[in-house]
């Protein structure tokens, strides 16, 4: 790539809608500066990021480049270090596909519909527990607390984990840069603890199960990999699904003729979600990939070592993939977002965070006819997290207004 020191700075770009239409409209890649100021190829379209996702000739691994560092942050101990670089997400074939497949044969849909009464519950009581302050942030009393409760109990985390466990994520995704190193330590700290605890105590939970997991060969996964197992699955299995209903609760409320109609037709509840998802999903921006060896996206030549960034924000609002892609519309047919990503890398908690979204949002819909968002909708502000982009309301005030039915009736 030749480097002429003039190319925009990814971190000026992101979250600009009218921005990503001109990289759409002015050529399938750009060039851009990446966060640490190194060279990388963006790209924007729909078509190219699926092509990219599905190129096996393109490696998740950094270990195919030189030109970035991609653990570069302030003060992270090595510790967490060593357990990101056996991520899951940075595995290329053909330890990815043992991987996956040691816990595909453990998570799977039907213990994920399995956990749907209990999600139930627990979304029921914290709605019982809130309704009567009236007004209140439903992004911090509940979008959050759902998914971290319900991913604790999917991995059998002790309750005496769960407190120092939040604030530790919390901080390495919103808190101050020195916040991250401390906050990195204790998520190692407790994901060891758990692998242990869960060896030597066993119980009908997912750690429990990963542990136990063997292929046909007899294989199974190392310690350092289920410890990294742990770390993603807690992160990604809560943020997710917290963003999912912070943001899909946000775009109905302030998209009244949307709410109407879910309103009018529940049924439509399964195309709204994927709506929310390609709307406003969680991330702007995929993990990093690294050709190894040279290709073309959009007939432009990217070498071999070279960095590409796909920008899932971009993709999601391609004109040429989604028809009025800037309209919130709940009726949308083959709604085929990137928000979960797409090939051999596709979430493995997407089914989850479809579930636990349905389960918040339809409760939602159900006991509150007069649901209202209680701030303006243009005044609620965003809140950008970095490097991976995610996309976070800094607070949802709402009013819960009157309970249409009892609990015990729903």
């Amino acid at each position: 790539m030749t480097e002429s020191g003039t190319e925009p700075k990814l971190l000026d770009l992101l979250f600009d809608r009218d921005r990503y239409r001109e990289l759409r409209d002015s050529g399938p890649v750009t060039k851009v500066r990446h966060f640490n100021g190194s060279p990388a190829w963006l790209v924007t379209r729909h078509e190219d990021v699926m092509a990219v996702l599905a190129d096996p000739r393109v490696s998740s691994n950094p270990a195919h480049q030189t030109r970035i560092d991609t653990t570069a942050a302030p003060g992270l101990p090595p510790e967490y270090l060593r357990y990101l670089g056996r991520s899951v997400s940075m595995m290329d074939p053909p330890d990815h596909t043992r991987v996956r497949r040691l816990v595909s044969k453990v998570f799977t849909a039907r213990r994920v519909q399995e956990l749907r009464p209990r999600v139930q519950r627990l979304t029921d009581d914290l709605l019982d527990d809130l309704e009567q302050a009236g007004e209140l942030d439903l992004l911090e009393r509940f979008a959050y607390p759902l998914p971290f409760a319900v991913i604790s109990e999917l991995l059998g985390v002790p309750e005496e984990f769960r407190a120092p466990w939040r604030a530790a994520l919390e901080g390495m995704m919103w808190g101050a840069w020195e916040q991250i190193a401390p906050g990195a330590q204790t998520m190692v700290d407790y994901a060891v603890r758990l692998v242990h605890l869960r060896r030597d105590e066993p119980g009908d939970d997912l750690t429990s199960a990963l542990v136990r997991a063997r292929d046909a060969d007899g294989d199974q996964l190392d310690d350092d990999e289920l410890i990294s197992l742990v770390i993603t699955i807690l992160n990604a299995g809560h943020e997710t699904s917290a963003q999912l209903i912070a943001n899909g609760t946000f775009a109905l409320l302030s998209h009244p003729d949307q709410l109407a109609l879910l309103r009018a037709n529940p049924k439509l509840l399964p195309s709204a979600i994927e709506e929310m998802l390609r709307y406003w999903g969680a991330a702007e921006l995929a993990a990093l990939r690294f050709p190894t060896e040279p290709i073309e996206v959009g007939g432009v030549r990217i070498e071999a070592g070279e960095v590409v960034q796909l920008l899932w924000g971009a993709a999601n609002r391609d004109e040429a993939r989604f028809a009025d892609p800037e309209k919130f519309d709940i009726t949308r047919k083959q709604n085929l977002h990137v928000s979960f990503g797409h090939g051999i890398h596709y979430c493995l908690g997407a089914a989850l965070a479809r579930m636990e979204g349905s389960v918040a949002l339809s409760t939602l819909l159900q006991r509150y006819p007069e649901l209202s968002l209680a701030a303006p909708a243009e005044q609620i502000a965003w809140k950008r997290g970095f490097p991976r982009g995610i996309n976070r309301l800094e607070a949802l005030p709402i009013r819960f207004g009157a309970r249409r039915i009892d609990r015990a009736a729903a």
